[in-house]
């Protein structure tokens, strides 16, 4: 991964915090966390293989959970591998370019995934308000191209917030948190960080901002739909499906919304309590999203369970 070579700034390294009072306990928080690392891993690197090896899945809504779960993959592992030589090594120096690199990637996947669960809304209400249509409009060429857009978006949304930042002089003071923020780096500035602010606001309203008003849209468009349905065994059927979007997306906005609030008008030091929320916000969605998933759809859940079983077949018959 290559670093933001350019900047002239001193001190040439940042530093980042693990959780500010309970250093001591590093390790042991260090576990909980590394487990729900894994098993995010895991669950998400699962819904890959499933669908990647099952053709029946190459459709538009299983393409949409694959890149939902390469999001959350890239999400925490941009984050924890750094935090965990914090918590085990207590080694807390960043250079300022590989802090800009890691802030960059960290933001771009944030406003990739916001592009997902956006054409996630629009295929629900798709199949729901147009079903007879589902078919042509949505496929899996457009649903890639869908991808493609939302991916150009954030690089060309995102590059210019570490390329203002690489222009500013740094002071020596440690940051909130094990990785970098956008406004956390922009508080060690000490120059004019005024079109920095505007320019991060500007990203925040123009995709986080529309892309969540797009999606309340599309459910109010939604539930229209379904208020027209005569029987409440079909309302609940048609609502059933939206379910596990509606988590998917309550899990990302909610606390990504709450944090960058937080970050712009709170100017003391954050308390344990929100840092440790800030840590479950980039680790619990990438553990939750496929177990909601797998959950709420049958598809997927009959191909993991038939794997599992001839696996276990498999076992036996090499026993024997």
């Amino acid at each position: 991964m290559a670093d933001f070579n350019l900047t002239p700034s001193e001190p040439s390294t940042f530093i980042l915090m693990g959780i500010p009072g309970l250093e001591a306990a590093h390790i042991w928080i260090s576990i909980p966390f590394s487990m729900l690392y894994v098993t995010g891993l895991l669950g998400n690197v699962t819904v890959l293989f499933v669908v990647g090896k099952e053709r029946t899945l190459h459709k538009p809504m299983y393409l949409l959970l694959c890149m939902l779960a390469l999001t959350d993959i890239t999400t925490s592992t941009s984050f924890m591998l750094k935090a965990l030589f914090i918590f085990w090594f207590n080694v807390k120096g960043i250079t300022v370019g590989g802090c800009l690199t890691q802030m960059f990637f960290l933001h771009m996947v944030s406003i990739m995934q916001s592009a997902v669960l956006v054409t996630m809304a629009f295929d629900r209400y798709v199949a729901i308000c147009n079903p007879l249509r589902y078919a042509t409009i949505l496929t899996n060429a457009r649903i890639a191209k869908l991808g493609a857009v939302g991916l150009i978006r954030a690089v060309l949304l995102i590059m210019p917030m570490p390329l203002l930042l690489s222009k500013q002089p740094f002071r020596i003071q440690p940051l909130s948190y094990s990785y970098c923020l956008h406004p956390d780096v922009m508080k060690m500035a000490c120059a004019d960080t005024t079109p920095s602010s505007f320019y991060g606001l500007f990203i925040v309203l123009s995709s986080l901002g529309l892309d969540s008003v797009l999606i309340v849209l599309s459910y109010i468009m939604i539930f229209k739909t379904v208020q027209s349905i005569t029987s409440w065994q079909e309302r609940l059927k048609a609502l059933n499906t939206c379910v596990s979007h509606i988590c998917a997306t309550l899990l990302f906005y909610t606390p990504l919304i709450s944090l960058s609030m937080l970050h712009r008008f709170q100017k003391e030091a954050l308390p344990q309590s929100q840092i440790l929320l800030s840590y479950l916000h980039l680790l619990l969605p990438p553990v939750l999203n496929p177990i909601v998933y797998t959950i709420k759809t049958k598809e997927i859940r009959k191909r993991i369970m038939k794997i599992f079983q001839n696996y276990s077949t498999n076992r036996l018959q090499w026993g024997h």
